[in-house]
């Protein structure tokens, strides 16, 4: 039967339909927000997936280009690899929602999200979260919903619940928040170096938007909602777990997890793994979910020993950062490089640029930004956590990761007017045992400095994870954790900043859902921990960007002239702007504003190229003096091009104060010579003069009236 649910949320009408398509769906919606419309479905499997030791969720998240009139480039004119902002928002739906699945289920379930139609004051991205949290909700499929997610930005101080694409636009902030009914589940931020104490205000604003529409999904579920289906449970047997404490007692497996070096960890675990195989040969369907009870053990292990015990795998106090390094300038050919290191993980990063016109171009259903300047692209072989596989391009995970340091790094970069390049930072993963993403934004700050992009500061990134016990007051934050307390531990909280304040956040977390006590205390260790990296470690390698940039990266120039004259500088059919570019080897890109960059790695050929465009532009005018080549000559005289598209002729008698009796005496093709204009006729024909008495004339009179303007300055 189909029922419709309205509710006002940040003064537009949220509309939920339920019942009117996709009806073979577990649970589907037509989501309304404004004039955005998504088509949200949940879908289970009805039985569990053989062989597999982890919950099989996938989250999609469709952008359909007809939802903003477009129809898609390229030759096969339909929509093909998800971009980027739909891997994002994927993750960003999938984080909230994982946690409230039960932990022995392993159903596929599918999370489907069409986008339909786009209102741009109505975040598609944020109605595709509330449609997968209600179409969920009302399904068969077990969850322990709702959630419900809140947008808020930062317009001239103030907080604003789900921004306008306007007040987007001005805005300082761009936060995401999802919230159970109690607790905060989820954060994603992007900041302008936003001062702590606001952005906890900010996401407390949020959860308590986040009550409200939860209550407006209690009324649709209780309406609409279907009983949960009874599932296979994956849970390992109890009797499993208390056979193997008697063949691996407790003390052994606190010695083979801690130890500060990974691969040791894991040998060690591969040992008892062996010894428990051994010891229940004859138990076939123990020995079926044995690697998954092992890891049970571990984690139970390791989750006693830090909260009770207060004692970290590596034997790091609490608060205590790993082993840090920092370098720059490993490669002798980039334009930027640097690497950091914090423990057993290790990012070198790399910076190039480039012209403007290398800038990235967005084809998507956002109208605020058509490309990007500056992107980071983050890398994960293999080698860099010892296993072998084949590399298969960027997945999810990457594409998140080097999104989240280019949101982090975004906020300090220069105007396109203080340093108008293309910026590209990329991240290879040497090492890899937890939190490359924030040692990421490290890197990336030292080797844009090193680079000589001048950044407003240095940015550094840093994670803390948590333990709780079995009440909300019983719990530990772990500073810098490591990844088998990012395995095992309930949250992965990454913060990247400045001295001044927040550049982004993003959240993960395996339980359901984070007090304000512990935000607080998150929100505080990272600025600790941050300001320790900024101040003692990356200022050492590399203290504010260097004053230019290096030998072997493209220097930039940059004028502005008369948009009207934009085609006397191309040319016809592009002829004269070729010639320029064949001449000197520089790339000339002009805006339709009239600005002009010209990029190249030679200063003089740069400098000569802006020469020629200015002489181009510039109207000739009697009484000037100039510089040109010689390119024709005739019996009365010889012709030389001023500019491209400007030619003016000696006379013979112009040539010389004595007498010529040949042009070819005094000039030749191809010579370089300075000439006064001496007259600009109405026909346009521009006569030159070579005459040493004319050009000193000419020296003479700008001495005269230097001296005229020094005079009147003093007066």
């Amino acid at each position: 039967m189909y029922k419709s649910f309205s509710m006002e949320l940040a003064g537009r009408t949220l509309t939920v339909d339920v019942g009117r398509v996709a009806k073979q769906a577990s649970g589907a919606v037509l989501m309304h927000y404004g004039d955005t419309v998504v088509l949200s479905t949940a879908t289970a499997s009805d039985k569990p997936r053989d062989g597999i030791d982890f919950f099989p969720l996938s989250v999609e998240y469709e952008e359909k280009l007809y939802a903003v009139g477009k129809i898609p480039g390229g030759f096969n004119k339909r929509e093909g690899k998800a971009s980027e902002n739909s891997v994002l928002t994927s993750r960003v739906i999938d984080r909230p929602m994982r946690p409230l699945f039960p932990k022995d289920y392993r159903n596929d379930v599918t999370l489907d999200n069409i986008v339909m139609s786009v209102d741009q004051d109505c975040s598609p991205e944020l109605t595709a979260m509330l449609g997968s949290a209600i179409s969920t909700c009302i399904s068969d499929i077990p969850f322990d919903g709702p959630c419900a997610s809140t947008q808020i930005g930062l317009v001239n101080g103030e907080l604003v619940v789900n921004p306008t694409q306007s007040q987007k636009q001005e805005s300082d902030m761009a936060l995401t928040v999802a919230s159970t009914r109690e607790k905060v589940i989820m954060i994603e931020a992007g900041a302008n170096e936003v001062p702590e104490d606001t952005m906890i205000e900010a996401i407390f604003k949020a959860h308590q938007m986040n009550q409200e529409i939860i209550k407006f999904i209690d009324t649709i579920v209780a309406e609409c909602g279907k009983p949960k289906h009874t599932y296979t449970s994956c849970a390992v047997p109890e009797e499993l777990f208390a056979a193997i404490r008697e063949v691996v007692t407790p003390e052994e497996m606190e010695v083979a997890v801690f130890t500060d070096e990974k691969q040791v960890r894991e040998e060690n675990i591969r040992k008892i793994t062996d010894k428990l195989q051994e010891a229940f040969a004859d138990k076939e369907e123990w020995l079926e979910v044995l690697g998954e009870a092992v890891y049970q053990y571990q984690k139970k292990t390791v989750r006693k020993m830090i909260l009770k015990d207060h004692k970290r795998p590596d034997g790091r106090a609490m608060d205590q950062i790993r082993p840090l390094a920092a370098e720059i300038d490993m490669l002798p050919r980039v334009h930027g490089s640097a690497m950091f290191t914090r423990g057993q993980t290790q990012i070198l990063n790399i910076c190039t640029l480039a012209p403007l016109s290398e800038s990235q171009r967005l084809d998507g259903i956002d109208d605020m930004e058509t490309s990007k300047r500056y992107m980071h692209h983050y890398n994960f072989p293999s080698f860099s956590v010892g296993e072998t596989r084949p590399s298969r391009g960027p997945g999810r995970r990457e594409i998140g990761h080097g999104a989240l340091a280019e949101r982090a790094l975004v906020p300090v970069l220069p105007s396109v007017e203080e340093f108008p390049y293309a910026i590209r930072t990329v991240s290879e993963t040497m090492e890899s045992n937890g939190s490359t993403s924030q040692a990421s934004i490290c890197s990336s700050s030292m080797s844009l400095m090193a680079a000589g992009v001048p950044i407003k500061s240095a940015v550094a990134g840093i994670s803390c994870g948590l333990v709780t016990g079995d009440t909300d007051d019983d719990y530990i934050v772990l500073t810098d954790i490591q990844g088998l307390e990012d395995f095992f531990g309930d949250m992965d909280f990454k913060v990247g900043g400045t001295h001044k304040g927040i550049t982004a956040i993003q959240m993960d977390i395996k339980i359901h859902g984070l007090t304000r006590p512990i935000i607080e205390e998150a929100i505080r260790t990272t600025r600790q921990a941050r300001l320790y990296i900024l101040d003692e470690v990356m200022a050492k390698a590399i203290k504010e960007p260097r004053k230019e940039v290096g030998q072997y990266a493209p220097k930039i120039d940059q004028i502005s002239i008369d948009p009207q004259k934009i085609g006397d500088v191309v040319g016809k059919q592009g002829k004269v702007i070729n010639k320029i570019i064949e001449e000197t080897g520089v790339k000339i890109d002009i805006s339709d504003d009239g600005s002009v960059s010209v990029c190249g790695t030679d200063q003089t050929m740069i400098d000569r190229a802006v020469n020629i465009i200015k002489s181009i532009v510039t109207d000739i005018e009697a009484g000037q003096i100039m510089t040109g080549k010689v390119v024709r000559i005739m019996n009365f005289g010889a012709f030389v091009e001023l500019s491209p598209n400007k030619d003016g002729m000696v006379h013979i008698s112009k040539l010389s104060e004595k007498r010529v009796a040949k042009v070819e005496d005094v000039v030749n093709i191809g010579d370089v010579v300075t000439v006064k204009v001496m007259e600009v006729d109405k026909m346009g024909r521009i006569n030159l003069s070579m005459k040493p008495t004319d050009l000193t004339a000419k020296a003479e009179e700008s001495k005269e009236e230097k001296e005229t303007k020094e005079t009147k300055t003093a007066e």
